[in-house]
């Protein structure tokens, strides 16, 4: 099954395969199924054409993939633009909500290197 160029996987339960497309999340993916009063649990592969054109229909009324995207990277734009502080920890490429950065968030800073075992080894000489 296919929607908005995305192939929903056919081995997993809908309610999962249905986050491969980007802006669906379990929540949403959760409310979507029991709208259209569909097994969560159902694969993609015993879906009926009906029920695949009714799930299609309803995710594509979304803002969903390419356009999602564009409005994301829009508003991260338009923050930078203003020189915001959340702007200016996006262009850093830092946690822009708060996070702790002292120990967190390595992946984005860097790790650290310590004075370990090799400045006792040093000092004792």
């Amino acid at each position: 099954m296919r929607i908005s160029g995305i192939t929903i996987p056919d081995n997993k339960q809908l309610e999962y395969s249905l986050t491969a497309v980007y802006g669906i999340g379990t929540s949403r993916a959760r409310t979507l199924l029991d709208g259209l009063k569909i097994d969560r649990t159902k694969k993609a592969t015993d879906l009926t054409t009906e029920e695949e054109n009714a799930i299609r229909e309803k995710v594509e009324a979304f803002t969903i993939e390419g356009e999602l995207k564009r409005v994301v990277s829009a508003n991260i734009k338009r923050l930078k633009d203003i020189q915001s502080y959340r702007g200016s920890r996006h262009a850093k490429r830092l946690p822009a909500r708060g996070q702790r950065t002292k120990t967190n968030s390595r992946t984005l800073k860097g790790v650290k290197k310590t004075m370990g075992s090799g400045r006792r080894k040093l000092e004792k000489t």
